[in-house]
């Protein structure tokens, strides 16, 4: 998997989402990375919510949902 970066939208993350998200797509999120935390949100509802999650709690996920 490859990520780009989403379009700009004035925020002082690099937001990211999958080369394999398309823009008609049902469910896609997209990430940010800052220093010790992840942020996450909705790639259909940018201005919406937002998770932050510290590294490791990021990283015990993915390595989750990597295995379902």
């Amino acid at each position: 998997m490859s990520v780009k970066p989403s379009a700009g939208h004035g925020s002082e993350l690099e937001w990211f989402k999958s080369s394999y998200s398309t823009d008609d797509g049902p469910a896609c999120i997209e990430v940010a990375t800052a220093p010790g935390t992840i942020h996450v949100r909705d790639s259909k509802h940018k201005q919406g919510p937002q998770l932050a999650f510290g590294a490791q709690e990021w990283a015990a996920f993915v390595s989750y949902a990597a295995g379902h």
